[in-house]
């Protein structure tokens, strides 16, 4: 297929614009340039540049802001048969640890957008990464698993002013020919966070056991949290919107599911995460059972694959800005089936080489999907950042869950199968967006020739 750059489907939400400045200062600038050197100006936006002092700054604190919420959420993974023996609960009742949290957050993230509107980008992100953090260290301290579930649950609830928000941020204030770039930085730091939240609390749990290793998660996350608030500009191109105006946020929300081709990403975050979360969930309970019989570590390490996925999704987002979205977002997901069809085999190298070549894919795949959002939604990016990742995250909260009864009935075999029928719906999205968007650009150059 044709494709170019800029190959998206035609924007036709209709809902009103909501980009303005969170300290008050007019983001509209006509008349005049920018004095600063880190800033470009298109269509009256102050863009932030790559290449300048203000965008390393902006993708440093984003990418610890990614590296607190997703430690936080994901540090109780590889901890579930720990928990499941600890409590004396079931393999698909100790997901709940995780599902609730990821499904509060998704139900959080579609108000965090509106809310931002109304407290300021920075502000709603930094309270809820500290929140949360201190959150993490009163949970180890809990000796009822449903009061355990209850302080997770309410951890997903506050994190929910993090992703979506991150998400607006960026596209509101990195220029558009980098925004690729942005994303791929800030998904990367999502990655190295799951990655801490995976591998060292393995290795602490083995050491001082699993209360130590979760208090030890909510400490680094506020130190991330202070980081983030030291590096991060204050928003150029947003204005607060005072009160929470309900019929605008529903307008907003309703326009983008109306969109042409939105919807098509937001069901790619929730089929695609809901694989992954999945094969992540229950792999630990495969890999600590004969012949395998991997200690808590040992399973934990197994996370180092989410380098790849900080990888893969910097040179995604870099590549999409060259190539097109559409090629890479396809791209992501044939490798993702790929290695999801490897873990079915009993060698535990080629096991581990297909979560490796599973986690290239998806990190592929939800960098260039979190990306098409903020290209496009033209407007009420907020709005459009949170519908994505309120799928992307009921994905992960539903699907996950709903792969213990396939490891009860069919055990790997048929938990492998249920994340391969989830990738076949996500590339069926994908395949759909790729030929819309050439369509599309084929129409525009069309138009261009005809006025030439």
């Amino acid at each position: 297929m044709s494709v170019s750059r800029d190959q998206d489907p035609e924007p036709d939400s209709n809902v009103v614009a909501d980009t303005a400045n969170s300290d008050g200062m007019p983001a509209r600038c006509a008349g005049r340039t920018p004095a600063s050197t880190d800033v470009a100006q298109s269509d009256g936006s102050v863009w932030i540049t790559p290449g300048s002092g203000a965008f390393r700054r902006i993708s440093i604190a984003l990418f610890l802001a990614g590296y607190a919420t997703f430690s936080l959420i994901y540090c109780v993974q590889p901890l579930l048969s720990e928990l499941a023996g600890h409590f004396a609960v079931g393999p698909a009742e100790s997901s709940l640890a995780l599902s609730l949290t990821t499904g509060f957050l998704a139900l959080a993230i579609l108000l965090a957008g509106a809310v931002s509107e109304a407290v300021g980008r920075k502000q709603l992100m930094l309270v809820s990464i500290c929140v949360a953090s201190v959150l993490n260290l009163i949970a180890p301290f809990l000796s009822d698993w449903h009061a355990f579930l209850v302080v997770r649950a309410l951890e997903g609830l506050v994190l929910g002013g993090v992703p979506a928000v991150a998400m607006a941020y960026l596209a509101e204030e990195i220029d558009p020919k980098g925004l690729g770039m942005a994303m791929g930085i800030y998904i990367s730091g999502t990655a190295i966070g799951g990655l801490s939240g995976r591998v060292v609390i393995g290795f602490l749990t083995d050491l001082f056991g699993w209360h130590i290793a979760l208090g030890a998660m909510g400490a680094l996350g506020l130190a991330a949290a202070l980081g983030f608030a030291v590096l991060l500009p204050a928003s150029r191109n947003f204005r607060r919107r005072p009160g929470f105006q309900v019929g605008y946020h529903i307008r907003a929300w309703g326009g983008h599911l109306k969109h042409a081709g939105l919807p098509f990403v937001f069901l790619i975050g929730a089929f695609a995460m809901g694989c992954f979360v999945t094969v992540f969930n229950y792999v630990g309970f495969r890999l600590s059972d004969a012949p395998y019989s991997l200690s808590q570590s040992q399973i934990g390490l197994i996370f180092v694959v989410y380098l790849c996925g900080s990888v893969t999704s910097s040179i995604a987002g870099a590549l999409s800005d060259k190539i097109g979205r559409g090629p890479v977002l396809v791209a992501g997901l044939i490798l993702a089936a790929l290695g999801v069809g490897l873990t079915v085999f009993d060698s535990l190298p080629v096991i581990i080489g297909g979560i490796v070549i599973l986690t290239s894919g998806f990190f592929v795949a939800h960098s260039i999907a979190s990306g098409w959002v903020g290209r496009l939604a033209e407007t009420a990016k907020g709005h459009a950042s949170s519908l994505y990742l309120l799928a992307y995250y009921l994905g992960s909260s539903i699907m996950g869950s709903a792969g213990g009864w396939f490891w009860d009935q069919g055990g790997w075999d048929a938990v492998a199968g249920f994340a391969g029928v989830l990738l076949l719906c996500a590339l069926f999205c994908g395949l759909y967006l790729w030929g819309r968007a050439a369509k599309v650009t084929r129409r525009s150059q069309s138009g261009v020739a005809r006025m030439t």
